[in-house]
C-alpha cells in the first residue's frame, strides 16, 4: 500500500513525497488508519520495521488539523535511551517539514544550558515532547509542567523501558494526564510485564503483532564454539592481518563492556565503548566518532541494538550469546543495512549453548562454525542438549573440519566483507 492511499494530511504527505517515500511498510499499513481512527494500540514489531514512522505520521496528521490547543503539550512520547529520543525528534522534524508543529526533546545527562531549554519549550508547550522517563520526572517535579491537555500518549520500546526499570516512573507521568487520551505501545516483546502495563494505561486497544522477521539473506552468519577464555584471543586472531573497520561488538552488560573495550585497547585497536555509566555528551561523541571513523571499533550493551540508526556496519560480534532470540535479530541486524553485504558472528562459549541453540531452531538453520585457531587450544564440543558436556574437543559442526588456510580465507572475507 501507497502512503497516499491512507487518510494522511496533505502537508504529511507532502514531507513523505519530498522524502521520497511512497510505499508503507507492513506495520505502519496496519496500525496508521487504526491510529487515524483513535483507537489505543499496542504494536509488536522490531526495530527496522518502520515503527516510528508508525505512530509519527498519523499523530502529526491530527496535530496539523487545527483542532488541538494552542501553547500546550499535546503529545509526549516516552523513549528508553536519550539515542533513541534524539532519532525519533529527527524523525518528527523531517515528518513535520511543511507543517506548524513544535517538538522539544528532553533527555537527561546535559548540561544547565540544555535544563534550561528543555524547560522553556515545556513551558510554552510545545506539541509532541520526546522524553526519557526520569528526566520528564525531573522537570514534572518542578511544578512547571502541564500535562492537562495531553491528547496523545506514545511508548516506544515499552520492554526496554521495563527491563531498565522505568516501571514505576511511567506510572508516575500517567497520573498527571488526562484521561481522555489516545494512548500508544510499541514494544518488541511482549511479557506479562508489559500485559500488566497495557491493561493499567490502554483503554480497549486494538494489538498488532508483526512475526519477528529473519535476518536479512545478505547478512553472514558464523559462531566460533569456544571457552569464555579463547573470546579476546580470537578477537586478535581476526584482526591480525586486515585492519577492523565499522564493527560493533556486543556484551551482555556494562562491566563487561569495560572488560573487553580495556583488553581491545591494549591490543592497539581503535576502539570505542558505548554503556549507560557514561554522560549524554560522551555518548554523542563517541557515536560521532564511529560514524565518521575515527573509532573502528564499538563495544556496547545491547542499548545500540535497538532503535540506533547506524549504516554501512561491516562486521557485528556478540562477545556473548544474546538473551533471546528477537535481541540476536536486533544486534545482527545492524549490519547489511541500505542493501549492503555485513558478516555477523557469535561466540559461544560452553554455558552459552543451549541458548544459541534455540537461535539456530528460529532461524531454522545450523549457523556456519568456525575453527578455532590451532594455536589457541581445543574448544568445547558443540552439544547444546547435553548437559554433560565434553570437553576438550574439536568444534563439532555440519561443515566438518576446515583446514588452517580455510580459516584464514574465512576471517579475510569476514573482515573485508566483500569491499
Amino acid at each position: 500500500m501507497e502512503f497516499s492511499e491512507l487518510n494522511l494530511e496533505e502537508s504529511v504527505l507532502s514531507a513523505l513525497d519530498a522524502m521520497n517515500f511512497k510505499e508503507c511498510t507492513p506495520v505502519q499499513e496496519q496500525t496508521i488508519p487504526v491510529l487515524l481512527e483513535g483507537h489505543d494500540l499496542i504494536g509488536v514489531a522490531q526495530t527496522g520495521t518502520g515503527k516510528t514512522a508508525a505512530y509519527l505520521l498519523p499523530v502529526l496528521s491530527k496535530l496539523c488539523s487545527g483542532k488541538y490547543p494552542e501553547d500546550s503539550i499535546n503529545c509526549i512520547i516516552m523513549s528508553p535511551t536519550r539515542e533513541l529520543a534524539i532519532q525519533i525528534d529527527r524523525q518528527m522534524e523531517a515528518f513535520s517539514y511543511f507543517m506548524p508543529v513544535s517538538g522539544v526533546p528532553v533527555y537527561g545527562g546535559n548540561d544547565g544550558i540544555r535544563f534550561e531549554q528543555e524547560k522553556k519549550g515545556l513551558t510554552l508547550g510545545a506539541d509532541v515532547v520526546i522524553a526519557t522517563p526520569g528526566r520528564l520526572i525531573s522537570h514534572i517535579s518542578l511544578g512547571y509542567v502541564d500535562l492537562s491537555k495531553v491528547s496523545f500518549f506514545i511508548l516506544d520500546e515499552a520492554d526496554r523501558m521495563l527491563d531498565m526499570g522505568f516501571y514505576d516512573d511511567i506510572i508516575q507521568i500517567v497520573k498527571f494526564l488526562p484521561k481522555e487520551r489516545q494512548t500508544i505501545m510499541f514494544s518488541a516483546t511482549m511479557p506479562e510485564k508489559i500485559r500488566q502495563l497495557a491493561n493499567n494505561i490502554l483503554n480497549n486497544p486494538v494489538e498488532i503483532k508483526l512475526a519477528v522477521s529473519k535476518p536479512a539473506e545478505r547478512i553472514i552468519q558464523a559462531a566460533y564454539i569456544c571457552y569464555e577464555s579463547q573470546k579476546l584471543e580470537i578477537i586478535k586472531d581476526l584482526f591480525s592481518s586486515q585492519k577492523p573497520e565499522r564493527v560493533i561488538i556486543f556484551a551482555s552488560s556494562k562491566v563487561k563492556v569495560k572488560e573487553v573495550t580495556k583488553a581491545l585497547f591494549k591490543m592497539k585497536l581503535n576502539v570505542g565503548e558505548m554503556h549507560s555509566d557514561l554522560e549524554q555528551a560522551q555518548r554523542e561523541e563517541i557515536l560521532h566518532d564511529f560514524r565518521n571513523g575515527k573509532v573502528n571499533i564499538l563495544v556496547a550493551t545491547d542499548i545500540v541494538a535497538r532503535g540506533i540508526d547506524i549504516d554501512d556496519i561491516r562486521l557485528v560480534i556478540n562477545y556473548d550469546v544474546p538473551h533471546d532470540c528477537e535481541d540476536y535479530v536486533h544486534r545482527i541486524g545492524r549490519t547489511a543495512r541500505a542493501n549492503n553485504d555485513g558478516c555477523a558472528i557469535t561466540f559461544v562459549n560452553e554455558l552459552e549453548q543451549t541458548k544459541f541453540y534455540q537461535i539456530e531452531q528460529f532461524l531454522d538453520k545450523s549457523i556456519y562454525k568456525l575453527q578455532i585457531p590451532d594455536e589457541l587450544g581445543e574448544g568445547p564440543e558443540y552439544s547444546p542438549n547435553t548437559e554433560n558436556k565434553k570437553r576438550g574437543r574439536k568444534n563439532s559442526n555440519s561443515q566438518g573440519r576446515h583446514r588452517k588456510f580455510k580459516r584464514k580465507e574465512s576471517k579475510s572475507s569476514i573482515t573485508n566483507n566483500k569491499e
